[in-house]
């Protein structure tokens, strides 16, 4: 098995050339958000760049910034690995506000397709991990998204579909606002 590709969070834009000045606390917390499954501190370490200790430091942030009961999020240890979840006691709550065929991994792809407004696949499996295959997949069979063939590469480029814009309501101005917030 080859060994498998991690994007870092502070990593130099390729378009700007600008490294983003974002703490470590809330690169380590969009990290987790992203990814949608458990994580080790060993990967959070190699994909934010900073040693396991601050990691550390920063999941203890993190844990404190969930405790509190009014958060909808809470971080969850598993076998040495970190996930932020929605607590169980809102499960039976958000079930009615999901559309029942698309799942909680499958919005979180959507949503990050969503912020980029197109980004390759090949980037996109770098942010979300090789599961994402199958949420394009299913993305692509509910019409919320298109995949179009990269001119010049092997990648495709996702983007959102009509259907989209109409399912969720929203405008494309609206996350045009969403994705430069985010630089």
């Amino acid at each position: 098995m080859g060994k498998s590709s991690v994007v870092k969070i502070n990593q130099a834009d390729p378009i700007t050339k600008k490294i983003p000045d974002i703490d470590l606390v809330t690169r380590v917390e969009a990290v987790l958000y992203l990814k949608g499954r458990p994580i080790t501190k060993k990967s959070l370490s190699e994909i934010t760049n900073s040693d396991v200790n601050s990691i550390i430091k920063a999941l203890e942030e993190l844990k404190e910034k969930y405790s509190n009961s009014k958060s909808a999020i809470e971080l969850n240890e598993l076998n040495n690995s970190y996930c932020l979840e929605l607590k169980s006691n809102l499960n039976e709550f958000v079930e009615d506000l999901l559309p029942s065929d698309i799942r909680t991994s499958e919005l979180r792809t959507l949503a990050t397709i969503a912020i980029k407004k197109k980004i390759l696949q090949s980037d996109l499996i770098l942010l979300r991990g090789s599961g994402a295959y199958d949420h394009i997949r299913e993305l692509i069979d509910k019409k919320l998204v298109i995949k179009r063939k990269q001119k010049d590469g092997r990648s495709y480029w996702l983007s959102l579909s009509e259907k989209f814009f109409q399912t969720f309501a929203v405008s494309n101005e609206y996350l045009s606002q969403i994705g430069s917030q985010k630089k």
